[in-house]
């Protein structure tokens, strides 16, 4: 059964209109546009006649993922486009005939530049997490690449969330768009469980290990602000026997790759990221999301929260402020229209904050942390992507 943005634009995708969609994290946007897309595409023509525009590599590959699914079906070509990888295979691959390209903007324009991307057969072009598409950093990119395209395109625009001044840019890319508000997310949905700690500086390492020693069996993403933040915070769990791995600009495209597939497969049930993961990033089950820093906006927190609680699954967010950052809180609170609960940390407590009542689980073992008298030492093995720069650490 098609979810409710799938059941509203799908129809109107397929009669040609321009469409805005707004509709939460998790509710299946990808496929209300991926299935007009493919239906709309010639197989016999070759060149590129669809072009969906995303803000990160990761979100490429699983934009990709659903999109080739339903191209093998219709015996369409698409090819991806995203940078930290050689430009000859997608290069080969447009020169092959692609019908379909995914593609980051900075790569998408090199492409275009280098005269590898044709685009005087496009007819339809998707602004996918359309709010940072048409932002300050990717603003410049998209504009060249539309510039390119023929003017009686068909576009369409979809996100979690579609401020005023969103709606005024994508007019000037759109015609007549018909807009679909399935449920607007200027608040989080509401499978998300919020819980809000006031945690003194010093007690935040400890907090967030005492939240990862009673976690449960699912997945967990815990966000920071930079990415040597992020990558110096998996090192240190790393070394005290946490199974995590750290998802930061400085990876290259193969470790990220490696990261999310070991962090999919669970082999990896910990994942330390920075925002590149809050836009997009669909994770089957992930069971709380930590906000050990606070994001910079209202918009990013809203983003971060929602890689848990997706399609009616319940979810958990603990998030993490210092006195110095109330007046910031408060400013987030303000933008999301709503109060949350805040609370201090019980030091000297473990408490359970998924209130599930689930028995704190045995790590990390006595041997990793030092506790009982045993001697602190590293995890058997720090790994493969350890070697290549603390990168990715697997289970001890």
């Amino acid at each position: 059964m098609p979810t409710p943005i799938q059941a509203q634009t799908i129809p109107i995708l397929l009669s040609g209109r321009d469409v805005v969609g707004q509709a939460r994290t998790g509710s299946g946007k990808t496929l209300a546009f991926a299935i007009p897309i493919v239906e709309r595409c010639a197989p016999k023509i070759r060149g590129v006649q669809a072009l969906v525009l995303v803000p990160t590599r990761e979100l490429a590959i699983q934009v990709g993922e659903v999109v080739g699914r339903l191209c093998r079906a219709r015996r369409l070509r698409m090819t991806l486009l995203y940078g930290g990888r050689s430009l000859a295979p997608e290069r080969h691959a447009l020169a092959y005939g692609a019908q379909i390209v995914v593609g980051t903007p900075g790569r998408t324009l090199d492409h275009l530049r280098r005269g590898n991307l044709l685009l005087g057969q496009l007819r339809i072009l998707v602004l996918d997490e359309g709010d940072e598409m048409l932002d300050r950093g990717f603003a410049p990119d998209v504009e060249s690449i539309l510039s390119q395209t023929p003017a009686q395109r068909q576009t369409a625009l979809f996100s979690a969330t579609v401020p005023e001044w969103v709606m005024h840019t994508a007019a000037h890319h759109l015609r007549n768009p018909v807009t679909v508000r399935v449920d607007r997310e200027t608040e989080t949905p509401p499978e998300i469980k919020h819980i809000i700690y006031e945690v003194d500086p010093a007690a935040k390492f400890s907090a967030l290990r005492t939240l990862l020693d009673h976690r449960g069996d699912g997945p967990i993403l815990v966000f920071g602000r930079t990415k040597h933040g992020v990558k110096r915070l998996a090192r240190q769990l790393g070394e005290l026997g946490y199974p995590v791995a750290a998802l930061q600009g400085n990876l290259s495209q193969n470790a990220r790759e490696r990261v999310m597939a070991d962090f999919r497969s669970g082999g990896v049930p910990i994942l330390l990221a920075t925002n590149v993961a809050a836009r997009g990033l669909d994770v089957e089950g992930i069971q709380q999301v930590i906000n050990y820093e606070l994001p910079e906006s209202a918009l990013l927190f809203t983003h971060r929260v929602g890689r848990t609680g997706r399609m009616g699954r319940l979810g958990e967010s603990v998030t993490f402020i210092t006195p110095a950052e109330g007046p910031k809180w408060r400013q987030i609170e303000k933008a999301l229209g709503r109060r949350l609960p805040c609370k201090a940390w019980p030091n000297g407590q473990a408490p359970l904050s998924s209130g599930r009542g689930s028995p704190p689980l045995s790590r990390p073992t006595q041997a990793a942390t030092g506790v009982g008298g045993g001697s602190r030492r590293r995890p058997v093995v720090l790994a493969r992507a350890m070697a290549a720069g603390g990168q990715w650490i697997p289970k001890s």
